[in-house]
């Protein structure tokens, strides 16, 4: 019964998918925090472990999608105005 808390912490309910960037960050951090603590049982850090490793997934994959929407965004607006600096610079 003592177990319960403890996987509340990470809850397994959550699809990762509804989680925002900041609200996986938020939850990973909280997992680390527990983890680090070291006073839950081996098999609640086990599945502490799991979750937090899951949650760097899934921030991983946000932080990508976001680098592609940058590098989209720069391609798209900065295209001409790349040709423009480059040659300023090289002037």
């Amino acid at each position: 019964m003592d177990a319960m808390p403890t996987t509340s912490t990470t809850p397994a309910r959550d699809p990762l998918s509804a989680l925002s960037y900041e609200e996986a960050r938020d939850e990973l951090i909280r997992v680390v925090t527990e983890l680090e603590q070291g006073t839950t049982t081996l098999e609640d850090s086990i599945a502490l472990w799991e979750r937090g490793e899951a949650l760097a997934r899934h921030c991983e994959e946000w932080l990508i999608g976001a680098k592609a929407r940058l590098d989209a965004a720069r391609a798209g607006a900065g295209t001409p105005g790349a040709s423009t600096s480059g040659a300023s610079e090289g002037e």
